[in-house]
């Protein structure tokens, strides 16, 4: 199930980056081809980031991507685990920080507009407590075992 749902993240971030693409280029064909550059292609491009570098960044905490010490890791061998261990530790805190703090923000922000696009400004941040939530699930397995599901396969 977490591998499905990692695979869905990292989906949702291809796409998201190749909107955001799509979106900057409009941007770039308004201004300077018909001379008028659309309001809401900035904004809508900045919401649709966070989204996907939300996301994706919950994928890699399933997945195992994100830069660590690989040489330490290596050195330590069987004794690496204790270390991967409290790497996860910390990025499940960062998850809970992300999901309470995230979730609070878009509380607060909930009656904000973005101009250019007439949505609620949650609808930027609502990712920040869904990732957070996902970051936790993930490092869960990486607590417990000291490993990322993905290396286990290999092993």
């Amino acid at each position: 199930m977490a591998a499905t749902i990692a695979r869905w993240l990292i989906g949702f971030g291809a796409a998201g980056l190749i909107a955001m693409t799509a979106i900057i280029a409009w941007q770039v064909f308004g201004r300077f081809v018909l001379d008028s550059s659309p309001s809401w292609t900035e904004q809508a491009s900045l919401i649709l980031m966070i989204w996907y570098v939300m996301f994706a960044s919950a994928a890699g905490v399933y997945e195992g991507f994100h830069i660590r010490i690989a040489l330490l890791e290596e050195r330590l061998g069987e004794r690496s685990r204790g270390l991967a261990r409290a790497v996860a530790l910390v990025v499940a805190i960062v998850g809970i920080v992300l999901l309470i703090y995230g979730a609070q923000l878009c509380w607060a922000v909930r009656g904000n507009a973005v101009p250019s696009l007439g949505i609620s400004r949650a609808a930027a941040y609502v990712p920040l407590p869904i990732a957070g939530l996902l970051m936790t699930v993930f490092a869960i397995p990486r607590i417990v075992r000291g490993r990322v599901p993905a290396e286990e396969s290999k092993a």
